[in-house]
Parts: C-alpha cells; structure tokens; sequence
C-alpha cells in the first residue's frame, strides 16, 4: 500500500508541476528573469502590424503588473516612439530566444524622437515607466512566453 501511495503522490507531483509550467506561459503572462529574481506580467499581444501600429496610444491607465507584449514575425530593427502615447513607459527589447538585449527606461509621454532598440529583436515588452529600473530588469535578463519558440528560447516554459 505504501508504495502505491509513493507513486500517487509522484504522479500528483508531475500533474502539478505540469500546471505550473503551464500557467507560467499562460498566452497572457510574460516573465522576466535576472539577478533580482523573477516578475510576472499581465499582457496583451500586439503580433499583427495593427496591433503593433496601435500599440499603447491613447490609453490614459495601466495596471503596474500589466503591459503589453510586441511580437514581430521575423527579427527587426526595432524603433519605437511615444506619439499619441499618455503612459509613460519602459521598452524591454528581447531577441528570438527570449533574452533582453536592451532596456530604455522612462519614455516621455507624446515624444516622436526615435527610440532605437537595435537589430534582431524579436519582443519589445512595454510596462510602466520606472518598473524596469525599480524591480531590476536589464540587459541580459530572460523572457519567458508562450510567444518564444520552445527550439530557441532561452528560458523554455517547460522548464520551471
């Protein structure tokens, strides 16, 4: 009796963890790992070009566990600006594999000059301005999405 209790609870053990690693890479949630830990995000998907054209603009509130999650087909030269844009915000550029190659902190609100992620970016995570700098996110911290191909990511979300 006792060994097939072993191996209910070994199963429940697979069977919750399986969740977990689910729910982490829920088509909704971003996370971000480094030196200061781990941070989980509320998102909304922009991976069409009107979504990305649209982006954040006009939205005068966002909840500081939220933000909004930009996914280019291929990797791109990625520039981004503030126009039309009430939040201000911080931009995580993050390449195919998940990993963040830059971070620019505390966009101006409306501001049209250039915001230059660079070449091979893949995910650009916009979050509330100050976050990025407040809870530790950088350059070479890890992102995890179901957005990330498991081949390629970096952080793969079958991995908890």
């Amino acid at each position: 009796m006792g060994n097939v209790r072993s191996q209910i609870a070994a199963i429940w053990l697979m069977m919750i963890s399986a969740g977990a690693g689910q729910a982490a890479c829920a088509p909704d949630t971003v996370e971000l790992r480094g030196p200061s830990g781990v941070q989980r995000f509320s998102v909304e998907v922009a991976d069409t070009a009107a979504t990305r054209s649209k982006g954040l603009m006009l939205r005068k509130h966002m909840p500081s566990s939220s933000g909004m999650l930009f996914v280019y087909p291929d990797p791109t030269h990625a520039v981004f600006w503030m126009k039309n844009t009430l939040i201000p915000l911080d931009m995580i550029f993050a390449d195919a594999s998940g990993l963040v190659t830059h971070v620019h902190s505390d966009a101006i609100v409306e501001d049209e000059t250039p915001i230059d992620g660079g070449r091979d970016v893949k995910f650009v995570l916009e979050i509330n301005a100050g976050l990025a700098k407040r809870l530790g996110i950088s350059a070479g911290a890890q992102m995890r999405s179901d957005q990330i191909e498991k081949t390629s990511a970096i952080w793969s979300c079958s991995v908890e």
